[in-house]
């Protein structure tokens, strides 16, 4: 297969003249020097069989440009007005995410004026009537202990040309966007619009979905919590099931086109016995479907625990009407897990079987509460990387791990495609090892 091709090219301002303020904090002589070498990139492929495959020498291979503070940067700090919003629904870490940018920005950079725009996009639309709020390292004292967002959030898109024209008569030289795949959309057409009118404002992305559905970076923020929390789910599923003669428990979690919290939850908990998943289509009805299979399994073990992530099994749902979407244009989804405890209920009587069916849906739950530990350091390091590449000029970019690395992804990239579970993959196999399902069903 032929290797992949991607732009990897990030757009940026200008020639950055300006020494950075973080000289005397990384180029001491007792500790190595921090500063990114502009010439660097983290490769794109990491095995040996991937870089022979392109067939090009050292310097043609495609890379990212590494996230990192710069030598030189590109705005003036005493000068520079800074703005952030927080677009889509709600994830853990989204409050991290402001404090870390905020206390970089002000601690570091020496930036004074920064701007919290509020509910969304509508912050910078005058009749929804949401002005913005000042933001200083009092305003975010302690918000990264409790979930949510302090600037609160909203879906949809507005006018980019509107969002310009307040920036413009505000003096923002940077935004940040904190959002999902279709606040992406919205920040890089903000970008497009800057772009047009010839201005100097960087727009950064910092990408949030507990999908974990954004390509091109490691792992999204809020992921982590989102799992760990599932995995809480599954544990009183298990009880549950175990507790009663025939006994089903059965967890709907959240992953509409991407199944990772399913998956990794499971694979943490070690007790679920079925994973759906959206990237694995699965036959209900049959000898060898799904339905049959959880029958055979609950009369061996006397329980089973399945879990679904929330866009398995669409097909099954799907009326012939045409599909509704959200305001985020996000097509809208039937309940899997009521379908799926209808059919397993109707099953088993079917079958002459008795059955106790526990169902739980923690979604909301989940996307609410803080950041865990290990979430909470990936967003303060998202937010310090976010605010280097905005100095130094970056714009319509998103920053992200790729390889174990920080680096700057074009908006462009970003959305242009969904992250999915590789059902060929090595995640899917450990699943399958876990459970004991079989690799398909039908």
């Amino acid at each position: 297969m032929a290797p992949e091709s991607v732009d990897l090219t990030v757009r940026t301002l200008g020639d950055c003249r300006i020494a950075s303020p973080l000289a005397p904090l990384l180029a001491s002589t007792e500790s190595t020097e921090h500063y990114v070498d502009e010439n660097d990139r983290v490769l794109f492929d990491d095995t040996v069989n991937m870089i022979a495959a392109r067939k090009a020498k050292l310097d043609a291979l495609p890379g990212f440009e590494p996230g990192g503070p710069r030598r030189k940067i590109f705005f003036q700090p005493s000068k520079t007005r800074v703005g952030i919003v927080t677009c889509g629904g709600l994830c853990p870490g989204l409050n991290d995410v402001i404090r870390g940018l905020v206390l970089e920005l002000t601690s570091h950079y020496g930036v004074t004026k920064i701007y919290g725009f509020r509910n969304g996009y509508q912050g910078f639309i005058a009749k929804y009537g949401h002005p913005p709020i000042d933001l200083d390292a009092e305003a975010v004292s302690g918000v990264n202990e409790y979930g949510g967002t302090i600037l609160g959030t909203s879906r949809g898109s507005q006018d980019p040309y509107e969002i310009v024209d307040c920036l413009e008569s505000m003096s923002i030289n940077v935004l940040f966007v904190i959002g999902g795949d279709g606040s992406m959309r919205g920040a890089l057409t903000i970008a497009d619009v800057v772009k047009e009118r010839g201005l100097k404002i960087a727009v950064i992305g910092v990408p949030k979905t507990i999908d974990n559905d954004i390509p091109y970076i490691d792992q999204s923020f809020g992921f982590q919590t989102a799992f760990s929390k599932a995995t809480e789910s599954l544990r009183s599923a298990h009880v549950e099931a175990r507790a009663v003669p025939n006994g089903v428990g059965l967890v709907q979690v959240m992953g509409r086109h991407s199944g990772f919290i399913a998956c990794y939850a499971a694979l943490a908990n070690n007790d679920a016995d079925y994973v759906l998943i959206p990237e694995v289509p699965f036959q209900l009805d049959g000898e060898d479907g799904f339905l049959s299979h959880l029958r055979r399994r609950v009369r061996e073990r006397g329980h089973a625990v399945v879990v679904a992530a929330e866009g398995a099994g669409q097909e099954y749902l799907e009326s012939g009407e045409p599909g509704q979407v959200d305001q985020s244009g996000n097509r809208k989804l039937k309940d899997i897990g009521l379908f799926l405890r209808r059919r397993i209920a109707d099953d088993f009587a079917e079958h002459g079987m008795e059955t106790s069916l526990k169902y739980i849906d923690p979604s909301y739950a989940i996307r609410s509460v803080p950041a865990n530990p290990y979430d909470s350091v990936y967003c303060i390091r998202l937010a310090h990387a976010a605010v280097h590449a905005a100095m130094a000029g970056r714009t319509a970019m998103v920053v992200g791990r790729w390889r174990g690395r920080f680096v700057h992804v074009p908006i462009a990239l970003a959305i242009s495609k969904r992250h999915q579970v590789d059902p060929a993959g090595d995640l899917w196999m450990s699943v399958l090892e876990t459970t004991g399902q079989p690799r398909r069903f039908a």
